[in-house]
């Protein structure tokens, strides 16, 4: 039984190949967007802070099949991110999104759990 648990979970996990070419490729469009100046937040060096690591981070949680965490992380490096944009969120929008991000991250439980579940079957 403990080597089909170890199977189960070694059948879950990426090669460290995957991992590091999803790293790349989330990076490489972090960069594209900074150059390109898609947020007006003005120089490269603006694009690259605690908020943007935070969104950059969760993206890779959220690739290597970490839901919860990923979800979390890009939530609060957005929220901290729109002060810094200048962006004024309407008032509907700031009440219903940490109700929002709780839910989803309820859900990203519930994933999380229907993918464990599949992968035993396997």
């Amino acid at each position: 039984m403990k080597n089909k648990d170890h199977f189960i979970l070694r059948h879950r996990e990426h090669h460290p190949q995957v991992g590091f070419g999803l790293f790349l490729i989330t990076l490489g469009l972090a960069l594209l967007v900074a150059t390109n100046d898609l947020l007006n937040l003005g120089e490269i060096s603006d694009y690259f802070t605690w908020q943007t690591g935070m969104i950059f981070i969760g993206v890779l949680l959220i690739l290597n099949l970490q839901f919860t965490g990923g979800l979390l992380l890009i939530a609060a490096g957005t929220w901290f991110l729109m002060d810094k944009i200048n962006y004024e969120m309407p008032e509907i929008i700031k009440a219903i999104y940490w109700p929002a991000v709780i839910i989803l991250i309820g859900l990203g439980f519930i994933i999380s759990s229907l993918v464990k579940r599949k992968t035993k079957s396997i």
